[in-house]
């Protein structure tokens, strides 16, 4: 279990679905009907990737070589496929460095155990005890995720602030920033009282446990080397919309992995329809709601990625860079 480390001033970091009947049509592209690829005695591979929205709680994806980055529903009646099933994306959206991530081809997501602790969001106590149990599972998936697929996994390093501090990436809280990961020291931020504020006191544990799972998303990108191509590829790009989009898909793999565990969890959490009606309300409110300078995604594909990887619990589904460009807007 990894140490539990706080913020009390000056940081101190320490390393610390099966699919649903009924549900809308995903088609998966081809890649995803592969057989689970075994390595040894059974060896596969795995998975990946806001800020805030409206006065919601801060989605953020930084790192040395970008700073912060946002996130998003499906409307009613029937829903696109996230993920393409025909001609991949054109290059300018990073899928040639990005899309064939051996991770897609791991398998679905094991089922695990993690009850919902009891959460007082106005507690700050509570809040504190709530993250580390569910970075603790949230530690527990991915790692037997991505060490079964053959890929070394060390956990974040978690940094969960009550104060002001400084990390590599950047001073915190930053304007309407409560959350974000850093990968220059694979550190998870969390503002212990701050996402109870940007959240606009949300009471339901679900929507923390949404937002921590999207930030946690972006180590297991990291992790399984797809954060990295990312920053790379878009680094490359002069122009900026052009960065923007990759930044979108990005964020909105992040939505979709955080939907896989939020799957995996389901049975024991538990997620039943109002928890996963709430999941996805929060999703898309942390979505961009101006049309202009999206870096996370509209509110509806906010929204329709998470509830993509909740219904899919496969990363191959999550494989946002092969996706069609009004699915990543």
């Amino acid at each position: 279990m990894a140490q539990r480390t706080v913020s009390t001033g000056t940081a101190t970091d320490a390393r610390g679905s099966r699919r649903r009947p009924g549900t809308g049509s995903y088609p998966l592209p081809p890649y995803a009907h592969r057989p689970r690829q075994r390595l040894g005695l059974g060896v596969t591979l795995v998975l990946l990737t806001g800020l805030t929205a409206m006065g919601f709680a801060a989605f953020v994806s930084v790192s040395a070589l970008s700073g912060p980055a946002h996130a998003g529903p499906v409307p009613d009646g029937p829903r696109a496929a996230p993920v393409s099933a025909g001609a991949p994306a054109p290059q300018d959206s990073g899928a040639g460095a990005l899309a064939g991530n051996p991770l897609y081809d791991s398998g679905e997501m094991a089922r695990v155990t993690c009850p919902a602790p009891g959460l007082d969001p106005g507690d700050p106590a509570s809040m504190e005890d709530f993250l580390h149990e569910i970075t603790d599972c949230l530690d527990t998936a991915w790692r037997k995720q991505l060490t079964e697929s053959g890929v070394e996994f060390e956990p974040p390093t978690r940094v969960y602030w009550y104060t002001a501090g400084q990390s590599p990436c950047g001073s915190y809280p930053a304007a309407g920033t409560a959350a974000f990961y850093c990968q220059a020291n694979e550190g998870l931020y969390l503002g212990i009282q701050d996402i109870v504020e940007n959240s606009a006191e949300n009471e339901h544990p679900e929507a923390y446990t949404f937002l921590l799972s999207h930030e946690y998303a972006h180590h297991v990108q990291g992790e399984a080397g797809v954060l990295g191509r990312f920053h790379a590829v878009r680094a490359a790009k002069g122009d900026g919309a052009a960065k923007d989009e990759l930044t979108r898909r990005n964020e909105l793999q992040a939505n979709c992995l955080g939907g896989l565990f939020l799957g995996s969890v389901a049975g024991s959490y538990p997620i039943g329809s109002q928890e996963h009606a709430n999941i996805l309300a929060d999703a898309e409110r942390r979505g961009d709601f101006a049309p202009g300078d999206r870096t996370h995604g509209s509110p509806d594909n906010g929204r329709l990625w998470t509830d993509h990887g909740m219904d899919r619990s496969d990363p191959a589904a999550c494989n946002t860079w092969e996706a069609r460009k009004d699915l990543v807007e």
